[in-house]
């Protein structure tokens, strides 16, 4: 990716779906930032330099490999310094002022910046944010070498953990959450996940990106402010590997069979010309629902304009009808699944699933023994309890609001 230098408030723009302009800079110690202006924005072509004087980048994480599961952890001791619930004269993800020295230099629509304090990447602090290629790695850089060498077996080994973490920040607004959008202001997020997408998938050693959005402390919220995260991992995931195996077992076309079995049930929330929502047959959570595509798309790279239109008034719908349930914003982790970026694209499909412990209105749900000890879940809600309260809760939501 073409960005200018740190430093210089010059940014290229590139018009994206949508009418949706897209604008990358540089932070003062050499992080990405780029801001998606809506379309119609009332905001101008500059952007103002990020004259803070920050400390070094910290040293990239590594990763450990636990035997027993197959699963590798990433040790992050940066992230203990992260904000946590700042008053909102200090919010880190708001417009910088004189008194405030946040993270993003000037007003915007939406912006995406790279995380200061990540789980994965960069490969080095000095290197302005680029993850270089394996073979370029500098010295102490250990990234995995490919797939295979990340399934290896042997006690004690450590990879250094490349990647990236990005912040999507819906708003300059100090409080909400992505269902507190405009149906303009969704689309633009959707066009920035798409764009995130294509280019954190083509960093060398990135095998799955994944955005997704925690609401609420009850799920551990730290910031109020409207956002969501990116993560680029170095390695597919533990859950996206089990799907793998899971398509292996039913075959290749799984989800076109999951989504007909569905819509023919009594479990749908919501339907479009190109997205159905439902509560899955065997659901977990107390609030669990599922969202496909009707079409085979791997990632949200490959959605088109007219399924991007969509997904905007109907998610927001979606998420109004969670929050319809109780007199009180219902805590929730929507996380966007998508294929890897080397292996299962013409199987795994991009889907939601959005879950939430709450079971009642002043109840949630904790994982105990038998699910956090042993992955063995036993469900609070039938599913069609779940389903048809949810389809209430989603019809009372008036149209012109969207």
């Amino acid at each position: 990716m073409n960005t200018p230098e740190f430093g210089t408030p010059h940014t290229e723009a590139q018009t994206l779906g949508a009418g949706v302009v897209k604008r990358a800079t540089r932070l003062a110690d050499g992080r990405e930032l780029i801001y998606f202006d809506d379309p119609g924005t009332t905001l101008g072509p500059d952007r103002a330099i990020d004259a803070r004087d920050l400390a070094p980048r910290p040293e990239t994480a590594t990763m450990r490999r636990d035997v027993l599961s197959g699963d590798w952890v990433s040790v992050a001791a940066a992230r203990q310094n992260r904000a946590f619930l700042p008053p909102a004269e200090l919010d880190p993800l708001a417009p910088q002022t004189p008194s405030n020295p946040s993270e993003i230099p000037s007003l915007y629509d939406v912006a995406v910046f790279e995380n200061k304090s990540p789980s994965f990447g960069p490969a080095l602090a000095a290197a302005h944010g680029a993850t270089p290629a394996h073979g370029d790695a500098p010295a102490g850089v250990d990234a995995p070498r490919d797939l295979d060498d990340l399934d290896a077996p042997g006690l004690g080994r450590t990879r250094t953990s490349v990647g990236r973490c990005e912040v999507v920040c819906f708003s300059p607004e100090h409080a909400g959450s992505f269902g507190s959008l405009t149906p303009t202001r969704a689309r633009t997020v959707i066009e920035a996940w798409a764009d995130r997408t294509a280019a954190l998938s083509a960093l060398p050693g990135v095998e799955q990106v994944f955005p997704f959005e925690n609401r609420g402390e009850a799920i551990g919220v730290t910031l109020p402010h409207p956002h969501g995260q990116i993560y680029a991992y170095p390695y597919i995931t533990p859950r996206t590997t089990g799907l793998l195996a899971s398509i292996d077992r039913e075959g290749p076309d799984l989800f076109e069979r999951i989504l007909e079995f569905e819509r023919a049930g009594e479990r749908v929330i919501l339907t479009g010309e190109h997205w159905t929502a439902f509560v899955p047959f065997a659901a977990r959570w107390p609030i669990e629902i599922h969202l496909l595509p009707h079409r085979h798309v791997a990632d949200f790279s490959e959605t088109t304009d007219a399924e991007r239109d969509e997904l905007a008034p109907l998610y927001l719908r979606l998420l109004r009808g969670v929050d319809a349930l109780y007199d009180t914003p219902t805590p929730y982790i929507a996380a966007w699944h998508q294929a890897p970026v080397n292996r299962g694209r013409a199987t795994v499909r991009l889907h939601l699933q959005l879950t939430s412990p709450r079971r009642a209105a002043d109840k949630l749900k904790f994982l105990a023994g038998s699910e956090a000890a042993m992955g063995a879940w036993i469900g609070d809600v039938p599913p069609e309890t779940a389903a048809a309260r949810l389809r209430e809760a989603v019809a009372s939501i008036p149209e012109e609001t969207l």
